[in-house]
């Protein structure tokens, strides 16, 4: 039976489960749709109103963890820690992973000087916490992806992103999250998990909703 993703083309959260798809070589269905258009099946089908969905047959799973966690245990060999509690120590930096990639949506869609600057000054906080974590890497558990590292590809491919448009250093203090980054996004995985034209949608985004951060970028 053959899975189907229900996305959105800019969505890092939709992208997690693309790079666990791809790592795992299952063949699987993509549909787009528009989350400013959204189609009356999908309002249907998503609790939430969200993306990423991924049916299979006549059910339904939501929720880019719950997602992953169900692709790891049907197509082997995990990827998961197979040791409890640094299994649970995973699971809890991919929660803390969600929180950082709203971070910077948060700093990328501010719409004053201030506020930019007050989300900007959260997310280096975040991102000081998660590199007072890392050890030597590549990955986040050392030699071994994992799912723990298709949760955070999304945040790395995004800053760069903006990054490459406004240099802002914000990996500057963070050597080791720099490192695991490049690591990342190196990966064929990551590389083929989003649309060819990611970084032309992004900025365009926030260009439509009249960002601070948009007005860096022109």
């Amino acid at each position: 039976m053959v899975p189907e993703l229900i996305s959105f083309e800019t969505c890092p959260f939709v992208q997690r489960s693309l790079i666990t798809l791809l790592h795992k070589n299952v063949e699987f269905d993509i549909t787009y749709i528009d989350l400013e258009n959204k189609p009356e099946w999908f309002l249907k089908i998503s609790p939430f109103g969200k993306v990423p969905v991924l049916k299979v047959g006549d059910h339904v799973l939501f929720e880019s963890a719950v997602i992953n966690e169900y692709l790891d245990e049907i197509y082997p060999p995990s990827i998961h820690p197979p040791e409890p509690l640094e299994k649970a120590v995973n699971r809890a930096w991919i929660e803390f992973s969600s929180a950082l990639n709203m971070d910077m949506f948060g700093w990328a869609m501010a719409k004053t000087e201030e506020d930019f600057k007050a989300k900007r000054e959260k997310m280096t906080e975040n991102i000081a916490k998660l590199e007072a974590k890392l050890g030597d890497g590549p990955y986040f558990n050392g030699e071994s992806f994992a799912l723990v590292d298709t949760a955070f590809a999304p945040f790395f491919m995004r800053l760069a992103i903006l990054e490459e448009r406004h240099p802002a250093g914000i990996l500057t203090a963070a050597p080791k999250c720099r490192k695991w980054g490049e690591a990342l996004l190196s990966l064929e995985e990551v590389q083929n998990s989003v649309v060819p034209d990611l970084s032309e949608k992004f900025i365009q985004y926030m260009v439509n909703k009249e960002t601070y951060m948009s007005s860096l970028l022109r």
